[in-house]
């Protein structure tokens, strides 16, 4: 078999890529005899050797290939590599059987089943052959609306007019054509123009022999011809299609008579129409691919119009272009399902979105609905099932979401009126097996069962209850339910309690509220009330008095337990306090220090130092301070955004001075700043920049250049410290709003190899939940985290090697303040499938040695502590960690002389006793020293 395909492969080239062959043959003849004898024979040699490591690089490539999808089957990119070697390689029964596998999986594109389609015809030479290239056919217009495809399998057709109704046969394939494909409105005219051609060339094989009278019924032969095509014309002109005019203008110079009125009517209101599609179609041809947002607006429009089938045709086309949009898909299905209601459209339509969104548990909801609606076999509806579990969901939830779709469909089979039957036991069955794969299959993969809550168990035990009227069963079920971690939530003991109170009977009733009233942490008091209802309605004395005395003691030691919880948020909360007021103490004894040092010191400048520390108070006080920088402390809000910094191209050098000249010249514009740094009624105008290199000398000069480009400046104001040190942020204030907002698209620009933050100028007291951070903190299924990426690998090199797997819209290297990466990586995707294709492609690849681990991004969630409200004891926290100005020394070693330690004093309750922080109040004897107190005894005050 392989040999006569290869033999009928070598037939099809045809004499001019013979001629092609021996080229380079007699090429290497003329260069032989110039070159001397035997060169020939060795280039020969060089090139046979060539093409051998040239096909066992291919088959080896072949091989790993078919390895990969015997791992894993719905790879699409790896059915497509394959298909394309196997076509290069002409291993003709390996493609075809490569081809088929993948149809079966996926619906195959426009280009692929050309490709399929011209090979099988170029090998059909029987009429057997024919017959399956028509088989080809009739399955490659079911995947997508394709006009080309039409096109192709109308003149294939036009082939087999010599068998027995041929003509009629071809006629039958145009019509559809016309159906499927005439209304496009700028392609559908080729495929009139062809059938136009083919009703021609008819009429011309009809004309009778020139000189000969044509007999009665060649006289009737010629009429019916020329009404085919008349009613050809006619039925295009009444249709909107691009280049109307000149298929009017065919038609009259094809027609002996005068065009019909109804005709030109017809044909003017379609011209009308196609001035109203025209702005839609010229904003399709503009738009880049896949035009999504350009074909949802199209359908608004022929929703509004309400013609079933251009409403049809609309969401062909844009599904061709948008095959892997969930959304798209499951918006089709729904006019499908309440507009037309066609069997085979409605569940054709179905079967091709789950085969193109294979991962999105919704549409497979949906077409298991549109299959019980219809009537489909139950067999065909459990291996749609089947299909489904095997589709690869990304979230444990979506298997609980399948599963319940599936029990509700064969609920609905079962006859509750009778005692058995086979539907009931295949309902109970199935139960069963839900339950054990969500515990063995989707625990296993997702380390959760995403049943938390045991709602298929719950539904299971109500079915037992109330329609089979088996609460025996339903109590099993309900005692798994609560040792599955529920029997503490108040609301799963009622919905017990109910079902036992409509379908059982009163001694249940009060076990399990008895249960309950043991076992509820999140609300007693609730369940507490039910059981006293009930005995309040139905119970005896001893009952009541029972109920009475179990509540009574589990309240009492719920609200012993409340006690103890707010007297332990009080005490903390109370030494939060203390350590507060402590710490503003320690502050304002070293600021007497410094003064006093200062004095004794004969500082003649003590009047301006003053005046600047209390100007450097009303600065906006950073929230954190980097690593190996100065001591001075950024910008709050830049904690957050160190999480995810991208980098987003790189800015112009900025010139750096000499330090003794950035110290002259911070010093002079030190003095030119004013006192307040902002005025908050400029919010609006103003930009805040953080995370800018402290060695900048003049850094109103070197960033104005940067923000002139979003706007007019109207003034930089960099923020010194109290020595004249540039503090690494500033205010850049704009003359209009929009500049400002324009500014905002600067944030990670690099400015002299650091990420430079800007975000808007926002007080934080006045909103304290303001959040700078950009990015989604959200799972996010287009998205891609990397981590292990080696340091050095760089943002070209990873988009390289990203972009094999799909069409990468953004990628960003997060990197530290500093701009230096930390070997992780954020890779955004067009859609869905190509991220999950990505993530099974490159998760545990190699890259410069280092192995990657590639997940989607659904970053943990950030837990910040509440803030407490008034009249509330706040939740504990931990106290910062103060340092002096240097930052943390590099030993912990106490420099007090061990003669000055003296044990702490300390009250009944282990706090020190609080003093007066005056100047010259003494510490108590035992109490602990503090910084004035150890200064005055140096200074023998």
């Amino acid at each position: 078999m392989a040999a006569a395909a290869a033999a009928t492969a070598a037939s099809a080239t045809g004499p001019e890529e013979e001629e092609r062959s021996e080229e380079p043959l007699m090429e290497s003849e003329e260069s032989a005899g110039c070159r001397g004898g035997g060169s020939s024979d060795d280039d020969d040699d060089d090139e046979e050797d060539e093409e051998d490591d040239e096909e066992k690089e291919n088959e080896a490539e072949i091989q790993r290939l078919e390895e990969q999808l015997s791992i894993n089957v719905f790879d699409y990119n790896c059915h497509v590599d394959l298909i394309k070697l196997l076509r290069q390689e002409g291993e003709l029964v390996q493609l075809r059987r490569a081809r088929q596998k993948m149809s079966e999986l996926f619906p195959l594109t426009e280009e692929i089943w050309l490709d399929w389609l011209k090979d099988e015809i170029r090998m059909a030479l029987e009429g057997s052959d024919r017959e399956k290239v028509y088989e080809l056919f009739e399955r490659a217009v079911k995947d997508y609306i394709c006009p080309e495809i039409w096109l192709e399998y109308a003149q294939y057709s036009i082939g087999g007019i010599g068998e027995e109704g041929g003509i009629e046969k071809v006629r039958g394939i145009f019509e559809r054509a016309l159906t499927a494909v005439g209304l496009h409105v700028t392609k559908g005219a080729a495929t009139w123009e062809a059938y136009r051609e083919f009703e021609n060339a008819i009429l011309e094989t009809a004309q009778p022999a020139a000189g000969s009278v044509p007999s009665p019924e060649q006289q009737q032969a010629l009429a019916l011809q020329l009404d085919r095509i008349h009613t050809l014309f006619r039925r295009q002109l009444s249709i909107p299609l691009l280049d109307m005019e000149a298929t009017y203008a065919e038609y009259e110079e094809w027609s002996a008579d005068p065009i019909p009125d109804s005709v030109t009517q017809s044909y003017r209101k379609a011209l009308q129409q196609m001035e109203k599609y025209k702005p839609y179609e010229e904003a399709l041809l503009v738009a880049e691919t896949p035009k999504l947002a350009e074909y949802q607006t199209y359908i608004d429009l022929e929703l509004k119009t309400g013609d079933p089938a251009r409403i049809q045709l609309i969401f062909e086309r844009a599904l061709a272009e948008n095959c892997l949009v969930p959304d798209l898909w499951a918006r089709y299905n729904q006019y499908l399902d309440r507009q037309l209601k066609m069997k085979e459209l409605v569940l054709s339509a179905h079967d091709r979105a789950v085969r193109n969104c294979p991962w999105t548990v919704g549409l497979w909801n949906r077409y298991l609905l549109a299959m019980e609606r219809h009537g489909v076999d139950h067999r065909l509806v459990s291996d749609n099932f089947e299909k489904a579990l095997n589709a690869g969901f990304i979230q444990a939830t979506d298997y609980v979401e399948i599963w319940q779709a599936y029990l509700d469909y064969l609920r609905r089979r079962v006859d509750f009126k009778q005692d058995s039957s086979k539907e009931l036991e295949e309902l109970r069955s199935a139960f069963a097996r839900a339950l054990d794969y969500l515990k063995q299959e989707v625990e296993e993969r997702f380390s959760e069962s995403g049943d938390p809550s045991c709602t298929i168990m719950q539904n299971w035990a109500r079915i037992e209850a109330r329609q089979c009227n088996n609460m025996q069963k339903a109590r099993e079920l309900w005692d798994s339910i609560m040792t599955k971690g529920n029997a503490k939530y108040a609301n799963m003991w009622l919905e017990y309690y109910n079902l036992e109170r409509a379908h059982g009977d009163t001694q249940h009733c009060r076990k399990a509220l008895h249960r309950a009233v043991q076992c509820t942490s999140d609300y007693p008091e609730h369940v507490c009330e039910v059981l006293l209802t009930l005995e309040r309605i139905e119970g005896t004395l001893e009952d009541w008095d029972v109920a009475v005395q179990k509540t009574e003691n589990r309240l009492a030691r719920v609200n012993e337990q409340r006690v103890k919880a707010a007297e332990r948020e009080a005490a903390l909360a109370q030494q939060e306090e203390e350590k507060a007021e402590q710490r503003k103490r320690l502050r304002t004894e070293k600021k007497a220090l410094k003064k006093l040092r200062k004095t004794k010191a004969g500082d003649k400048r003590k009047a301006d130092e003053d005046e600047e520390e209390e100007w450097g108070e009303e600065e906006e006080q950073p929230s954190k301070r980097p690593r190996g920088e100065s001591s001075l402390p950024l910008p709050e809000g830049t904690e957050a955004m160190e999480l995810e910094a991208g980098l987003f191209g790189r800015s112009a050098a900025v010139k750096v001075d000499p330090p003794s000249k950035q110290k002259e010249k911070a010093a002079a514009l030190k003095k030119e700043m004013p006192k307040v740094p902002h005025d908050s009624s400029k919010d609006s105008i103003t930009v805040f920049v953080s995370n800018l290199p402290y060695s900048m000398g003049e850094p109103a000069g070197a960033l104005r250049p940067l923000f002139e480009g979003c706007g007019e400046v109207s003034e930089i104001r960099p923020i010194f410290s109290n020595r004249g040190d540039f503090r690494g942020y500033c205010y850049v204030e704009f003359k209009e709003e929009k500049a400002a907002l324009r500014a905002l698209g600067l944030d990670r620009q690099l400015v002299a190899g650091r990420p430079m933050f800007v975000s808007p100028c926002v007080d934080k007291n006045k909103h304290p939940d303001f959040k700078v951070f950009r990015y989604s903190t959200a799972l996010e299924k287009h998205k891609l985290f990397i981590s292990g990426l080696p340091f050095s690998c760089t943002k070209e090199e990873l988009e390289e090697i990203c972009q094999a797997h799909g069409t990468v819209k953004d990628l960003r290297l997060v990197t530290n303040r500093a701009g230096k990466p930390k070997g992780l990586a954020y890779v955004e995707y067009e859609n869905e499938a190509q991220a999950s294709q990505a993530v099974l492609k490159m998760d545990g690849m190699t890259v410069k040695q280092n192995t990657i681990k590639v997940a989607i991004s659904n970053p943990p969630q950030r837990k910040f502590p509440d803030r407490p409200e008034a009249g509330k004891a706040s939740a504990p926290m931990v106290p910062r960690q103060i340092y002096g100005a240097r930052g943390k020394g590099r030993t912990q070693l106490s420099l007090l002389p061990r003669a000055l330690h003296r044990p702490s004093l300390k009250t009944e309750n282990g706090t020190v006793p609080n003093q007066t922080a005056g100047a010259s109040s003494p510490s108590p004897p035992g109490a602990k020293m503090s910084n004035a107190d150890f200064a005055r005894m140096l200074l023998k005050k």
